[in-house]
C-alpha cells in the first residue's frame, strides 16, 4: 500500500499539482518580484546605514550603529513601498526600472529627513553629512541591487506568462514578433483568437479559435496574460472577452487604435467620466530647442573626456589588427537634409587582399569541405566586438560636438534613403539626428526600415527634453543587453 501511495505521487496527478504551482506563480508574479525589491530595498538600506555611521563615527558603540542601521532599513522599507518602488504587475516595471526614476528620487529625498533625525539622537558624527552620505551609499547599493533582483528573476522560467492574443492581422503579428524578440518582459506568445483571422505575417502563431471558445482555451492553456490588438469583432464581443479574462483572474493589456502617434501621449484625461489620450501640439520652441543643444554640447563634451582612454584604446587596436584608416566616413542626410559627414570606427578590412584572407580563413576546414559562412568576413574581430556594443558609434559624439547631431535624435540616413520617404515622414528633418534614440532602445537591427522611420516620426512629434533624457537613460541597458545588435 504505502508502494501504491508513492507511485501514485509521482504519477499525472503530481505532474498535474506542479503544472498549477507553476502556473499560480507565473500569474502572481508581480508579488514574488515585489517581495524581491522589498528584501533588496530592506537590505541595502542596512548595509548603508552600518557603513555611513561607522565611516563618520567610528568611535560609536555598536548599539548606536546597529540601531541606526536597523532605523534606516525600517525607514527605507516603509517609504519605498508607500512611492510604489514594490509594485510588479505592470509590465514597464517588470521590464525595467526606468519608470522608477521619478518616485525613487522622491523617496530618497524623503528619507534624508528622518534618517538626519535618527542620526543627531544617536549622536553620529555631524547629522547632516552622515544622514547625506547614508542617502548617496543607499541610492548606489539598492540601485545595484534592484538590477541584480530583475536581472535574475528575468531568467525564471516559471516566471514567464503564458500570453495569449486577441486580434489578427498587421498589428498582432508586429505584436507577436516583438515579444519574441524583448523576453525582459516574460511573455511567450502561444496563439491568437479572433472570429475573423488574418495573416500575422511571417511570425509563427496557431490560429486557436474565436471568441466563443475564449474561456475554454483560457483553462485548457493555463494563459496568464491577454493582449488586445486589432480585431474587427464588435465592441460587445470585446467586452465580454475582457470580462472573461477579469473572471479567470488573467491579466489583460490593449492596443490602441492609433497607436502610431501616441509616443508623446501625456497622461489619461477624463471627459464626462470617458479616458481620453491628450495629444498636445507639437512644438519645439527656441528655448527647448537651446536646451536641446545645451544638453548635446554639455553630455558630448564630458563624454568625450571620461571615454577617452576607451576611444584611444580602440583605435589602437583597429590600427594593430589591419591596415587602414581608423575612421570610417559616410555622407549623411542631416537636419533638413542638410548634408554632413558621420564618423564611426572602422569595423571592416580596409583592402581586398585582406578581404580575401579573410574569406579564405573562415572557409577552412581540418578535412577541406568548405562550411557555409556564418558571419561577413570583411568584419575584423574588433570589428565584431565594437558593432555587438555599439562602439563603434561613439566617434559620432563629435558630430553632437560640432552641431552636426544630437545626443537623441532621428536616425541619420543616407540619402538614398532620405529620397525614398514619404511626405508625412519628411517631418523627421525638423531635428538634428541623433547618436541614439527610440530606434536604438526598441529594436536596433531588428527593426525594418519603415518601422525606424515611424519611430522617427513618434519621437518628432512628441519631443521633450525629458522624453531625450529617459531615452539617454534606456540607451545603456539596451546596448549593454546586445539586443538588436547588428
Amino acid at each position: 500500500m504505502m508502494e501504491s501511495s508513492t507511485a501514485t505521487s509521482s504519477g499525472p496527478k503530481a505532474r498535474e499539482l506542479r503544472i498549477s504551482n507553476s502556473a499560480l506563480r507565473a500569474r502572481r508574479r508581480g508579488v514574488v518580484l515585489g517581495h524581491r525589491l522589498a528584501i533588496a530595498d530592506a537590505s541595502s538600506a542596512l548595509v548603508a546605514g552600518l557603513l555611513a555611521a561607522v565611516i563618520f563615527e567610528p568611535g560609536a558603540g555598536a548599539p548606536a550603529i546597529l540601531g541606526f542601521g536597523l532605523i534606516t532599513a525600517a525607514l527605507w522599507s516603509f517609504i519605498s513601498f508607500s512611492v510604489g518602488l514594490h509594485s510588479g504587475d505592470r509590465l514597464a516595471s517588470w521590464a525595467s526600472s526606468l519608470g522608477e526614476v521619478a518616485p525613487y528620487c522622491v523617496g530618497l529625498m524623503l528619507l534624508s529627513w528622518p534618517v538626519f533625525a535618527a542620526a543627531a539622537v544617536l549622536n553620529l558624527g555631524e547629522p547632516a553629512i552622515t544622514s547625506l552620505s547614508c542617502v548617496f551609499i543607499l541610492a548606489l547599493i539598492d540601485t545595484a541591487a534592484r538590477t541584480a533582483v530583475r536581472g535574475r528573476i528575468h531568467r525564471v522560467s516559471d516566471l514567464r506568462q503564458q500570453t495569449l492574443i486577441l486580434g489578427s492581422g498587421m498589428v498582432a503579428g508586429q505584436l507577436a514578433e516583438k515579444l519574441q524578440n524583448n523576453d525582459q518582459y516574460g511573455l511567450v506568445p502561444v496563439g491568437i483568437v479572433d472570429d475573423e483571422y488574418h495573416p500575422v505575417g511571417e511570425v509563427s502563431l496557431p490560429l486557436l479559435g474565436g471568441f466563443s471558445e475564449l474561456p475554454q482555451i483560457l483553462k485548457t492553456r493555463q494563459i496568464d496574460r491577454v493582449i488586445i490588438a486589432f480585431s474587427r469583432s464588435s465592441h460587445e464581443q470585446l467586452l465580454h472577452a475582457i470580462r472573461t479574462c477579469r473572471d479567470a483572474g488573467v491579466a489583460i493589456d490593449v492596443v490602441p487604435r492609433l497607436f502610431e502617434f501616441l509616443d508623446g501621449a501625456r497622461a489619461l484625461d477624463q471627459v464626462g467620466g470617458l479616458p481620453l489620450i491628450s495629444l498636445g501640439p507639437a512644438r519645439l520652441t527656441r528655448t527647448a530647442g537651446a536646451a536641446k543643444r545645451i544638453l548635446d554640447f554639455c553630455g558630448s563634451a564630458l563624454a568625450l573626456i571620461v571615454l577617452s582612454p576607451l576611444l584611444l584604446a580602440v583605435a589602437v587596436a583597429i590600427k594593430v589588427e589591419s591596415r587602414g584608416p581608423v575612421f570610417f566616413r559616410q555622407r549623411r542626410a542631416g537636419r533638413y537634409n542638410v548634408p554632413f559627414e558621420v564618423l564611426k570606427f572602422r569595423s571592416m578590412y580596409a583592402d581586398a587582399e585582406e578581404r580575401k584572407a579573410a574569406l579564405e580563413r573562415e572557409n577552412e576546414s581540418t578535412d577541406g569541405v568548405m562550411f557555409k559562412i556564418r558571419d561577413d568576413p570583411r568584419i575584423t574581430k574588433v570589428g565584431k566586438l565594437i558593432r555587438r556594443t555599439s562602439i563603434d558609434e561613439l566617434p559620432q559624439l563629435v558630430n553632437v560636438l560640432r552641431g552636426e547631431m544630437s545626443l537623441v535624435g532621428p536616425r541619420p540616413i543616407i540619402f538614398r534613403e532620405a529620397e525614398a520617404l514619404e511626405d508625412w515622414h519628411l517631418r523627421r528633418v525638423e531635428l538634428r539626428p541623433g547618436l541614439t534614440g527610440p530606434w536604438q532602445i526598441y529594436g536596433r537591427s531588428q527593426s525594418p526600415f519603415q518601422e525606424m522611420v515611424r519611430f522617427d516620426y513618434q519621437y518628432v512629434a512628441g519631443w521633450s527634453l525629458s522624453r531625450d533624457i529617459e531615452i539617454l537613460l534606456a540607451t545603456l541597458p539596451a546596448v549593454l543587453s546586445g539586443r538588436g545588435a547588428y
